[in-house]
């Protein structure tokens, strides 16, 4: 089918084979899925294009361990890299994957310098900066995937707690993908109306503290891994919208220069994005709580990158 997109999985673990799959699903690009394991990319992805039949989808989806096949891609997505095991902060990863993002930024940039980079690996905020750094592409064509995962969860536990649907709340998570992300109570609401007037405060701190802890929760119920189907949900969210020039406002991890007082550093604000990758920075009128939650959130990301720059 001429026309599609061409996006570039890198990583064959469980988030990039979902990832990969949805893709395909949508009858929206060709996808390649890249890995260095020899097999992995080349069984999952025949796997999914055998789906192809039953599902309905045109959709070409490739395997490959050679960069070669990534070529003139619109979209790369960096889902490579060590997952979280049980008792490791996102913060343990920081040495080990900042070697592996940076070698696949430069291999994804030498192949497909147009395309727009998001990245899904952890400690997230700062391998947006790996990445950001590697490629000397422009900020709007480096995004991370974080807040939208983080606010699913949050609107996941309001919805649950208050016995309603999922479509009926809106939530938003700011900040560091870690453990002092910054959930907002303020702008939570159901049907239009604040969870803090619905529900009693420690009802609503246990959310927050739940939602904080969301990832975290998981690698220790699977004993082995991390989350993938949310954040493979998270990241197609971010294909859509980027490929098809939507437009949305989406929370991600943008490099901001200014915005909410924040200079040179990656860090979860809502953005629009669309065919430029990031277009617009969009500034709340945050109370002054919750700014310095902002704040201390990314004193912990301008750590992370320090340490990455030691």
């Amino acid at each position: 089918m001429p026309g599609k997109f061409k996006v570039t999985v890198v990583g064959a673990g469980n988030i990039g084979g979902t990832v990969a799959l949805h893709l395909a699903m949508r009858n929206l690009a060709d996808v390649v899925l890249v890995d260095i394991v020899e097999g992995l990319p080349q069984g999952k992805a025949l796997d999914i294009l055998e789906s192809g039949p039953i599902i309905r989808f045109d959709s070409n989806v490739v395997g490959t361990n050679d960069y070669e096949d990534t070529a003139g891609s619109d979209l790369a997505i960096i889902t490579s890299g060590k997952p979280r095991q049980p008792g490791m902060s996102r913060d343990d990863l920081l040495n080990d994957n900042q070697e592996i993002v940076s070698s696949v930024t430069e291999q994804l940039v030498q192949h497909s310098p147009d395309c727009t980079i998001i990245v899904v690996a952890n400690p997230l905020d700062a391998m947006c900066h790996v990445a950001f750094e590697t490629s000397g592409f422009p900020r709007e064509r480096v995004v991370g995937m974080a807040g939208i995962l983080d606010t699913a969860r949050y609107r996941t536990f309001i919805a649950q707690e208050l016995r309603v649907s999922v479509r009926e709340v809106f939530a938003l998570v700011l900040g560091g993908h870690g453990d002092n992300m910054v959930p907002l109570p303020s702008m939570a609401t159901v049907s239009g109306r604040s969870i803090t007037d619905l529900l009693p405060q420690d009802r609503v701190d246990a959310i927050v503290q739940r939602t904080r802890q969301g990832g975290g929760e998981i690698v220790e119920l699977l004993g082995s891994g991390s989350a993938f189907y949310a954040p493979a949900a998270a990241i197609v969210e971010m294909a859509d919208t980027i490929l098809l020039d939507q437009k949305r406002i989406l929370p991600c991890a943008t490099y901001l220069q200014g915005e909410y007082g924040i200079n040179d550093l990656f860090v979860g604000v809502p953005v629009k994005l669309g065919a430029g990758g990031v277009e617009e920075v969009i500034e709340l009128d945050l109370t002054n709580d919750e700014l310095a939650d902002l704040e201390n959130s990314a004193n912990d990301v301008r750590n992370m990158v320090e340490v990455l720059h030691s």
